[in-house]
């Protein structure tokens, strides 16, 4: 039997169906990332699963170290960061709900405040593993560093909203954002945290970049940056040797790449699935800071590639919500805060996992919402907040509020009829 060109193929009924399955799926996940709520629920569900993972995951990887050195009580650490989950899950509600305007006046006295409180830590700040970044205030130590970064992120976008039609200036992109960036990372600096310059650096080259400045501008402000790195990391011998061992910690075993070493041992062990929550062998002494610092090795041992991949997915899942409330608002400031935080959060990710993964030096960046620490809780959750509060403010988002509002206040007068 002969056939021609023209005859139509007939495809099989169980693979019609199949197809029609495979784009019935995929039309129904476009139909739900279209929703105008998908961006705030997908902000609300990946910062609570994250601060759930980080939660049980301090739990677990101090439990050693908080036995040891609190009498034999294990849940000491967890305690305290629990506590302070307790006070910045009202603060990030809180700064969902701060009107635009509020933000936008007092991001000045939010930078000026971070710049005397870095100012103050260095001549007052207690050292701690070779960087003066700790300020105690009464029976609390905070590091204002970290509250600096959303400072500094408010301050930026602000001065870039006001300067909105004239951003096409060189000069008007660079002053006064630039040095008031540089200024906040020479205190930095002066403080010998090497980290949270490499920070505030990715902040400041996000936001330039969402500004539309030229490239010649970031590949002048790379070699200042650079070179000030460099600077700072052959003037003192301990993170010189922490900078050349990195990619191979085996070399310098018993001396720097103890850390980044047993990082990799934690990793490695932990397989597809992990050994268990609780049954990670590295934190019982052999990896140092193993509920900050180190704390995605810990993960990965007990939760395995899945769990590592599943913190990376749902940090990856913030920005892509982010991002949909930046490009789809009307507001600059908006875009602007909206790029910095998620610069902020997505990069400080990067460094620590490249830290563990032994990709980057050993710079003591802790990973936002899962390491231990209020310093870095509070600053996080506060632009998670403020991230949820711009999510809820785009049009057809607040029309959907309202609209649900509406509707619950109804069924409840109806359920009260007689």
């Amino acid at each position: 039997m002969s056939t021609t060109a023209d005859e139509t193929r007939i495809v099989p009924a169980p693979a019609r169906a199949r197809d029609g399955h495979r784009f019935a799926g995929l039309a129904a996940a476009r139909e739900a990332l279209d929703k105008p709520l998908t961006s705030y629920y997908l902000l609300l569900g990946a910062s609570a699963l994250l601060l759930t993972i980080g939660l049980i995951m301090v739990l677990s990887a101090s439990s050693v170290y908080s036995f040891r050195l609190n009498d034999g009580d294990s849940y000491a650490v967890v305690r305290r960061q629990l506590m302070w989950l307790l006070i910045g899950l009202p603060a990030a509600f809180v700064a969902s709900r701060l009107p635009l305007g509020f933000l936008k006046r007092i991001s000045v006295w939010a930078y000026v405040g971070s710049l005397v409180l870095l100012f103050l830590t260095i001549f007052l700040g207690k050292e701690i593993n070779g960087n003066r970044n700790w300020l105690g205030v009464g029976p609390v130590a905070i590091q204002p560093a970290e509250i600096a970064k959303l400072a500094l992120i408010l301050w930026a976008a602000t001065v870039y909203a006001n300067k909105e039609r004239r951003l096409g200036n060189l000069h008007q992109l660079v002053v006064p954002v630039v040095p008031g960036m540089f200024l906040a990372t020479g205190l930095v600096v002066a403080g010998r945290d090497l980290g949270t310059a490499l920070v505030f650096g990715a902040i400041l080259m996000g936001m330039l970049w969402v500004v539309g400045a030229p490239m010649r501008f970031f590949v002048m402000t790379f070699g200042v940056v650079g070179t000030i790195a460099a600077g700072f990391a052959v003037t003192d011998g301990e993170r010189w040797s922490r900078l050349t061992t990195f990619m191979n910690p085996f070399e310098d075993y018993l001396d720097t790449g103890w850390q980044p070493a047993h990082g990799l041992y934690a990793l490695s062990s932990g397989g597809w699935f992990g050994e268990g929550i609780g049954a990670s062998q590295q934190k019982w002494g052999d990896l140092p800071e193993a509920h900050t610092d180190f704390i995605f090795a810990v993960l990965g041992e007990e939760l395995g590639l899945v769990g590592t991949l599943l913190v990376v997915g749902l940090f990856l899942t913030i920005a892509y919500a982010a991002l949909r409330v930046a490009l789809g608002t009307r507001d600059p400031f908006v875009r602007y805060a909206t790029f910095g935080i998620v610069v902020w959060l997505l990069g400080q990710m990067m460094i620590n996992v490249g830290m563990v993964l032994a990709l980057l030096p050993v710079i003591g960046v802790p990973l936002p919402l899962i390491s231990y620490g209020g310093s870095s809780l509070l600053p996080s959750l506060t632009a998670l907040g403020l991230l949820i509060g711009f999510a809820r403010r785009e049009p057809e988002a607040a029309k959907a509020l309202a609209a649900r509002r509406r509707s619950r206040s109804t069924g409840v007068s109806a359920g009260r009829l007689p």
